[in-house]
């Protein structure tokens, strides 16, 4: 069975984005810093960067390592649409949980107004495609979803926000996870790859 991961960077604080929704306060470290650290998560998950950069980052033709398909919430949609994007991750099968949303946005986008976790059942029920189902945000689809995530990848940055977008924003819900592996950078970003106990 195909398995729902969680491939999310997040502060100290356990933010994954500020109270309006900004994410460029994370920081990066210097130039040699950014391009090693880059170059590293962009070849262990290639799908992840979004198809209007990936030729400048040369993944124009990379194939898809770990995920097939992208779910993701409203408020992890929105800059890519306010910036005239409508398919951020066309590489992807791309499914967009918003009941606001208006479901023509985009031919290659799926718009899910209804159960999250009906579709993410139905999705890792999926038989053939040898690839995951990458869980992109935001906080409250991840809240939400917290009972199918199988796998979480952690990009951990040492900023605190104070406020912001909570990694997993819903009900009370202690879930253990077990740590896999552990990678650290000199750009003090840790990368930590966990598996549901």
């Amino acid at each position: 069975m195909r398995k729902l991961v969680y491939y999310v960077a997040v502060t100290l604080d356990g933010r994954i984005a500020g109270p309006g929704g900004e994410y460029d306060f994370f920081p990066a470290g210097d130039e040699q810093q950014t391009a090693a650290y880059s170059a590293w998560t962009n070849t262990l998950y290639p799908e992840t960067v979004p198809t209007a950069y990936r030729a400048a980052v040369g993944l124009a033709d990379a194939p898809n390592r770990h995920f097939d398909t992208v779910v993701m919430g409203l408020g992890t949609y929105r800059p890519a649409l306010d910036n005239g994007i409508t398919s951020p991750y066309a590489h992807l099968r791309q499914y967009v949980v918003s009941s606001t949303l208006e479901s023509d946005t985009d031919p290659a986008v799926t718009v899910v107004p209804g159960d999250p976790l009906a579709l993410v059942r139905e999705l890792k029920q999926e038989e053939g495609t040898g690839l995951d189902v990458w869980l992109c945000g935001g906080g409250k689809l991840a809240g939400t979803l917290l009972p199918e995530i199988d796998e979480l990848v952690i990009k951990n940055y040492p900023v605190a926000a104070g406020a912001g977008v909570p990694a997993f924003d819903g009900a009370f819900d202690p879930t253990v996870f077990d740590v896999a592996e552990r990678t650290a950078f000199p750009n003090g970003v840790t990368l930590t790859h966990l598996i549901r106990r």
